[in-house]
């Protein structure tokens, strides 16, 4: 059973939301927001699996809703939006086309997968299990032009050293490849024949090597450096 907590500044819209999430067995909605402030309060309260951000406010309000949800302050006396796993809730983001660039500010800062507004009931509950689980999601409409948003924006800082695909070893290599594609931790290990920790092992070193903090920053990556390519 995966957790939602929805944010919409659209009371129409959070109310259809709802009812679309709560007729799904495995899905249970926690509570709904208009407001960013609120979304990160109650995300602390109610640890949801998957925050679901969407609506039509202003983008940096929505970045810097990312960023404090994604991020909670570590040392604190109250406990932090973390979800029962230990970890910060994942978060979808719904998006137009032509938005490039605030989806990879929301990838940077902390964003768990992407989905076009005009996305079917049936991609939305797909993509917010995918989330859920700790997988990323990319929509193909949103892949060539976000990863030409990444190559463009992705300027080196003086003195960074680059990191190249020499700095993984042939197994991460498999792995980043394999995450790129859109596999799932259960199918990677499955394919490689390795247990699924080591796979999540893996991912841990490949997101640490290139300074990502979410997976789909490695579906990014894999994108800019031709491991794999968008679809046509």
């Amino acid at each position: 059973m995966a957790s939602v907590l929805i944010v919409n500044d659209q009371s129409l819209q959070r109310v259809g939301l709802r009812m679309l999430l709560t007729a799904e067995p495995d899905l249970t909605v926690v509570g709904d927001t208009a407001s960013g402030a609120e979304a990160v309060r109650m995300s602390a309260a109610l640890r949801p699996d998957v925050v679901l951000l969407g609506g039509h406010r202003p983008e940096t309000d929505d970045i810097e809703t990312i960023r404090r949800i994604a991020h909670p302050p570590r040392l604190t006396a109250l406990p932090g939006p973390v979800g029962p796993g230990g970890q910060p809730p994942r978060i979808l983001v719904l998006t137009s086309t032509g938005h490039e660039g605030y989806a990879y500010a929301a990838l940077r800062a902390g964003a768990g997968g992407f989905l076009l507004k005009d996305a079917t009931p049936h991609e939305l509950t797909a993509a917010i299990r995918v989330v859920a689980a700790g997988d990323a999601v990319i929509t193909p409409e949103l892949t060539r032009a976000l990863i030409d948003t990444v190559r463009h924006e992705r300027a080196p800082r003086p003195g960074e050293r680059a990191v190249g695909l020499d700095t993984f070893t042939e197994r991460e290599r498999d792995v980043l490849v394999a995450v790129a594609s859109g596999w799932s931790n259960a199918e990677i290990a499955a394919r490689l024949s390795i247990a699924p920790t080591t796979v999540k092992s893996h991912v841990s070193h490949i997101l640490a090597k290139i300074g990502g903090r979410a997976r789909v920053q490695a579906v990014a990556f894999a994108y800019e450096y031709g491991l794999v390519r968008p679809a046509a």
